[in-house]
C-alpha cells in the first residue's frame, strides 16, 4: 500500500450530515445527488464520506450504538442553494495522510489499520475528520476493482 502525505486544498461542497449508522451512507448520497440534480449544480469531483470518529475503535463503537456522525459531501463548482439539512460550504484542506484502497468496502479496515500504524510509528496525530472518497462506482466495477481514497488529517 502506498501511503503519502499531501497538502489538500479547501473545496466547495454540498453536504448532508445526520446521526445514526454508517449504513445510511448510500441513502444519504442518493438524497444529496437528487438535490444537486434539482438545483442544476455542476459537480466538481467524486462523492466523499466524512467520518467524524477518528479512531478504528470509535468508528466501531459509534456505528454499533447508532450514534455515528455521518456526513456525505460532493464537490461543486460555486455556491449552490441548500435545503433543510443539505448545506453548501467549504470543506477545509490541510496536511493529510493519503492512501488508495482497492477492493470491497468491507475490507477498508485493513487499510485503516495500516494507516493508523504509520501514524503511530511516525509519532503523528489525527487532527480532524477522516475522508473516504469513492473514486469509481461499485455498480460499474466489481467489488475487487472498487477504489476508495482515504485521507486522514494529521499533524
Amino acid at each position: 500500500m502506498d501511503v503519502r502525505i499531501e497538502d489538500v486544498r479547501p473545496q466547495m461542497v454540498m453536504g448532508l450530515t445526520r446521526k445514526g449508522t454508517y449504513q445510511m451512507i448510500p441513502q444519504m448520497m442518493g438524497e444529496l445527488f437528487h438535490h444537486l440534480t434539482a438545483k442544476g449544480a455542476q459537480i466538481a469531483g467524486m462523492p466523499t464520506f466524512v467520518c467524524h470518529e477518528t479512531s478504528v475503535e470509535e468508528v466501531k463503537r459509534a456505528g454499533a450504538e447508532g450514534r455515528a456522525v455521518v456526513e456525505v459531501v460532493v464537490p461543486v463548482s460555486g455556491k449552490v442553494e441548500g435545503a433543510g439539512d443539505i448545506k453548501c460550504y467549504e470543506l477545509p484542506g490541510g496536511k493529510m495522510l493519503t492512501a488508495v484502497h482497492k477492493g470491497p468496502y468491507e475490507q477498508l479496515e485493513r487499510t485503516y489499520q495500516e494507516m493508523f500504524s504509520w501514524i503511530g510509528r511516525e509519532r503523528r496525530r489525527v487532527v480532524g475528520p477522516i475522508r473516504e472518497t469513492y473514486l469509481n462506482d461499485p455498480r460499474q466495477v466489481g467489488p475487487e476493482e472498487t477504489l476508495t481514497e482515504i485521507r486522514i488529517p494529521i499533524k
